[in-house]
């Protein structure tokens, strides 16, 4: 039995796609809400715990004197040392030995060089030879004159007796006053003899250098072999100087004033001197003296200051500023008070009162200052911080409270 294709198509059922359920839209946009919500709360935690870069300083304390206050006056000069010698030999000569090097402490009369002796040594020993020629004829004589004498006792005695003629006590007597004569003589001589000795042997000493105070060797100026002389050479090949001596318990101040201001400074004033070379150390110091002329072409008047205490640190022709401070009267019997300095840029003001960003374990804190006078950019806290604290030095913009911060390299 056969059928009909065709008409078997036709009963076939078409059978379409199954529907979508939708149900797979709202799983994978929820897993795409979190991991946004995830990423988002690592890059705020990560930002949150970047350290923010900033300076920092750390407050210094210094001894602020009874009886000073702020500066009326500011200025600049060198550290200079009042007793300060180049020596050079009194005598022109060649470099024998030089026994002293720059940084030597020397005391007063010690030998720092010597110059060649080879020509003054023979002299002097010449000179000791003629002296001692001289004496061994001036023994020679008073015994000689002693002799003398008493042929003359023995011829007035044979004179007396008749024994002998006028003449030959003549004779006798001019025989001593003859050698008395001599004897004076050669007591001259032997004079002279020791006077030429005494110039010999100083010029014997002349060839010796020493140091005229005690105090270091700051440069050495000749070496063995080289000429020497107290007398410039005129540009040739000759040293003056073998060595320049400083007395170091000597150093002070020399500032120049403009005489305008000169009315502000007085003698034993209290100073405040801070060192080109450690800008952070404010040393105590004191006017010593106003020197009584001016220098018309500056305008100026020097000023000589003395520091308080001295300080190995402290060294000839370093740059120096100092601020003059103000007499509030005379010093009290209380104790210098420590007083905490930062730089004026750590200092932030907001409207009438002062703060500063302390730095403690990474992070910053906002702390309320008092603050004192200002000088040379320095600002004297006088509460809120202590002296050692760690504080951001310079404005930073957006900082907060409780932001972790590192300190920038240098």
């Amino acid at each position: 039995m056969s059928f009909d294709q065709n008409a078997l198509d036709s009963l076939r059922i078409e059978r379409s796609a199954e529907p979508e359920t939708g149900s797979g839209k709202p799983y994978k946009w929820f897993l795409i809400v979190v991991l946004a919500i995830a990423v988002a709360a690592a890059a705020y935690a990560l930002f949150r715990n970047k350290a923010i870069a900033v300076e920092t300083v750390t407050a210094v304390a210094t001894s602020n004197g009874a009886g000073s206050g702020p500066a009326v006056l500011n200025a600049s000069g060198y550290v200079v040392a009042r007793r300060q010698a180049t020596v050079a030999a009194k005598v022109t000569g060649k470099v024998a030995e030089v026994m002293i090097e720059e940084g030597m402490n020397v005391k007063e009369g010690q030998i720092i060089a010597r110059l060649d002796s080879s020509t003054s040594r023979p002299t002097y020993e010449l000179a000791q030879r003629q002296l001692e020629s001289a004496r061994i004829n001036l023994r020679e004589t008073e015994v000689r004159l002693g002799e003398s004498e008493r042929t003359l006792r023995r011829t007035e005695q044979l004179r007396t007796d008749k024994l002998v003629s006028e003449s030959q006590l003549d004779t006798a007597q001019s025989d001593v006053a003859a050698t008395r004569a001599r004897l004076e003589s050669l007591q001259s001589e032997v004079k002279v003899a020791e006077g030429t000795v005494r110039v010999r042997a100083q010029e014997l000493d002349d060839l010796v250098v020493r140091a005229p105070f005690s105090g270091v060797i700051v440069s050495k100026d000749a070496q063995p072999g080289e000429m020497v002389s107290p007398i410039s050479a005129g540009g040739g090949f000759t040293r003056t100087g073998i060595a320049t001596i400083v007395d170091m318990d000597s150093r002070e101040i020399e500032v120049d004033v403009n005489e305008s201001f000169i009315n502000r400074v007085h003698n034993g004033q209290k100073t405040e001197a801070v060192l080109d070379a450690y800008p952070d150390w404010v040393i105590p110091s004191h006017v010593i003296n106003i020197v009584p002329t001016a220098d018309r072409q500056k305008a100026t008047v020097r000023v000589r200051i003395g520091f308080d205490t001295l300080e190995p640190r402290i060294l000839p022709d370093m740059g120096v500023k100092v601020s003059f401070l103000e007499n509030r009267g005379e010093p009290s019997t209380v104790a210098a008070r420590p007083v905490v300095r930062l730089p004026a840029s750590a200092v932030f003001r907001d409207g009438e009162s002062s703060y500063v960003w302390r730095v403690q374990n990474g992070a910053v804190e906002r702390v309320a200052v008092s603050t004192g006078g200002e000088r040379d950019g320095q600002v004297e806290v006088l509460a809120g911080i202590n002296a050692g604290d760690t504080v951001v030095a310079t404005p930073v913009e957006g900082l907060k409270q409780g932001d972790t911060v590192k300190a920038k390299s240098s």
